[in-house]
């Protein structure tokens, strides 16, 4: 996105600075009173400076935005022998976080790895969610991850962002079970009061609480970094993901269980010993996938809150999700909104679905193809103990997106 006009400015501006490390402008008072060289030989007064400044701040802001900690997915830092205490050069290198998230990998390096197993399992759940839809998830490069699309307050962007903060709180959660961090270990939840009086509660469960509050910590930090002026577009799409990343940690908050293992001769189960345990991240992708279905459209208030646009719908708790912009069709490739479309997308010629031919291509029309593929066959059961299978090959039609 840099221009020749920005680099000149950058080199030779004696109104400001950039400091490209985070996109700040440094404006000096020298604006004012000293002339800038426009880079195609005539004089550019104070006026002309204030606003060309103010445009290349806008710009700035916008390549700054484009990142995201999400980007820890896809980074090759993440590493377990990469995190050495005190290595704090590590944490300005990783693209994508705010100063506050610095900060805190500066305090709390052992995680880091943890947060991007959390943003690599929200992705995957997310492409497996809409695997079927016409925005299928895709991640598009290493710093923004989603793109453009991301910039819309849409339904997709409140499930990205619910799913990303689950993804958080549920490796953070096993990584302190496991014994992966520093300062935190196992659980330390109540035993719960319907638990019966002869079963044990202990064990070493999942640290949900820790998790929890680790990734409103962590994840929120941007958010809460940033100030806008109350009654703005800006305002209400902070609250959408804020009021979304929390909506993600309480599903899996919801969904953790009660586990439990028996003890006793010969399997007779006299004893038990029971612990928390977080559900598998799939149940967790359908119940927020479940909200995105039912997800509230919002708008701004006289009072700068966000409060629902329909009033004949029940008001959306903290459990659900909410986004303030119509999403885009997703049929054609467009640069604006971020859009991949679906031309040379696979889709069910018998499906009535989203996934079927008339959906997912727009009413554009779709090709035939024969395709080949491999699969497993003619398994069978070996004592002891394991099963052998074949491959085998086969011929089927497919079906593209003109």
């Amino acid at each position: 996105m840099e221009s020749k006009l920005t680099s000149r400015l950058w080199r030779g501006s004696p109104c400001g600075s950039f400091d490209r490390s985070d996109g700040s402008m440094n404006l000096g008072l020298r604006c004012v009173c000293r002339p800038v060289c426009w880079p195609f030989g005539s004089v550019m007064d104070s006026r002309h400076c204030v606003f060309a400044l103010t445009i290349l701040t806008l710009l700035m802001q916008v390549v700054v935005e484009a990142n995201s900690w999400w980007s820890l997915a896809m980074n090759p830092l993440l590493i377990p022998e990469a995190y050495i205490i005190g290595a704090q050069p590590l944490c300005s290198q990783l693209v994508g976080l705010s100063q506050g998230q610095k900060k805190l990998c500066q305090l709390y390096q052992d995680h880091m790895q943890y947060i991007g197993e959390g943003a690599k399992t929200g992705i995957r759940e997310c492409q497996y969610q809409f695997r079927h839809r016409r925005w299928n998830c895709s991640t598009v490069d290493n710093s923004s991850v989603f793109g453009r699309v991301m910039q819309i307050g849409s339904r997709e962007t409140a499930f990205t962002y619910a799913i990303s903060a689950a993804g958080v709180v549920n490796a953070v959660s096993r990584a302190c079970r496991e014994g992966e961090l520093s300062s935190c270990g196992c659980s330390r939840a109540a035993r719960p009061k319907d638990l019966p009086r002869d079963w044990l509660w202990g064990g070493c469960g999942d640290n949900l609480n820790y998790g929890y509050r680790f990734s409103k910590e962590f994840v929120d930090a941007r958010e809460r970094e940033k100030s806008y002026p109350k009654g703005s577009y800006e305002s209400a799409r902070l609250m959408m993901n804020i009021h979304n990343n929390e909506a993600g940690r309480r599903t899996v908050s919801d969904l953790a269980n009660v586990s439990c293992k028996c003890h006793g001769v010969s399997g007779s189960c006299s004893l038990k010993t029971c612990w928390l345990q977080l559900a598998d991240f799939r149940k967790v992708g359908d119940a927020l996938k479940e909200k995105y279905d039912s997800s509230a459209s919002m708008k701004l208030n006289s009072r700068g809150k966000l409060v629902q646009k329909f009033s004949n719908f029940n008001a959306p708790t903290n459990h659900d999700l909410v986004y303030i912009e119509s999403s885009p069709d997703y049929c054609l490739k467009n640069q604006s909104t971020g859009s991949l479309g679906t031309v040379g997308r696979l889709c069910n010629k018998t499906s009535e679905g989203m996934d079927g031919c008339e959906l997912m291509c727009c009413g554009r029309g779709y090709d035939q193809y024969k395709a080949q593929i491999v699969e497993r066959c003619h398994c069978k059961f070996h004592w002891c103990c394991y099963v052998k299978c074949k491959r085998c090959t086969k011929i089927v039609d497919q079906f593209v997106c003109k």
